[in-house]
C-alpha cells in the first residue's frame, strides 16, 4: 500500500497506469536534481542573521570582559569565588551533571547541596578545570562578567510561573531531580 490515493484514482478510472508511472518518474528526477523551491535563500538569510548575531554577542562579551579586566573586577571575582566557594564533600554519593560549552561535566555532591542547587540558592562556576559551588548572587555576577565560566545557574522564568489559587496538589512537592 505505497500510495492509497493513486490506487483509488486508478480504480475510479480517473488516472491511468502510464500517468502514475510518469508522476513517479518525475518525482524521482526532481529529487535527484534537487530543485530549489526558493526556501534555500530564506535558510541562508536566517543562517546569516544567526551568524551575525553570534559575532555581535561575542564582540559584546569580549568588550565586557576587557572593561572588567581593566578595572580589575575579573581578578577580584576570581578571588571572591575561590574564597567563598562551598566545600564539596569528599564522600558524596549524588552525581550532579551540568553542561558548559556543549560539554557535560559531573560533580559529586550530597543531597543537601543538590537541593540548594535545584532551588536556586547555589550556582556552579568552572574556572581552570575546577568546579566551584558558590552562592547564587555571586554566580549571577560571574555570568554577567564572564559567561563562559558559569556552569550552572538556576533561573526561574516569571513567564512560566503560574500561580493557581485552587490547586489541589499545592501541598505536594514536584520532583524535578529524578534519578535513574
Amino acid at each position: 500500500m505505497a500510495n492509497a490515493l493513486q490506487e483509488q484514482l486508478l480504480k475510479a478510472g480517473l488516472a491511468s497506469k502510464q500517468k502514475v508511472r510518469d508522476v513517479k518518474t518525475q518525482k524521482r528526477r526532481d529529487k535527484k536534481s534537487r530543485i530549489d523551491d526558493g526556501s534555500s535563500a530564506f535558510k541562508q538569510e536566517v543562517a546569516e542573521q544567526k551568524r551575525l548575531q553570534a559575532l555581535k554577542d561575542k564582540a559584546l562579551n569580549e568588550q565586557r570582559f576587557a572593561e572588567a579586566s581593566e578595572r580589575g573586577q575579573v581578578r577580584g571575582l576570581i578571588t571572591e569565588f575561590t574564597k567563598s566557594a562551598i566545600k564539596i564533600p569528599t564522600y558524596a554519593e549524588v552525581k550532579f551533571n551540568y553542561t558548559l560549552d556543549n560539554k557535560i561535566y559531573s560533580l559529586y555532591i550530597d543531597e543537601k547541596l543538590q537541593a540548594e542547587l535545584l532551588k536556586g540558592q547555589l550556582g556552579i562556576v568552572r574556572y581552570e578545570d575546577k568546579s566551584y559551588l558558590v552562592p547564587h548572587k555571586l554566580a549571577e555576577r560571574v555570568k554577567l562578567l564572564v559567561p563562559q565560566w558559569c556552569g550552572y545557574l538556576w533561573q526561574q522564568d516569571e513567564s512560566k510561573a503560574v500561580v493557581v489559587e485552587d490547586d489541589p496538589y499545592a501541598n505536594y512537592a514536584i520532583p524535578d531531580d529524578l534519578m535513574w
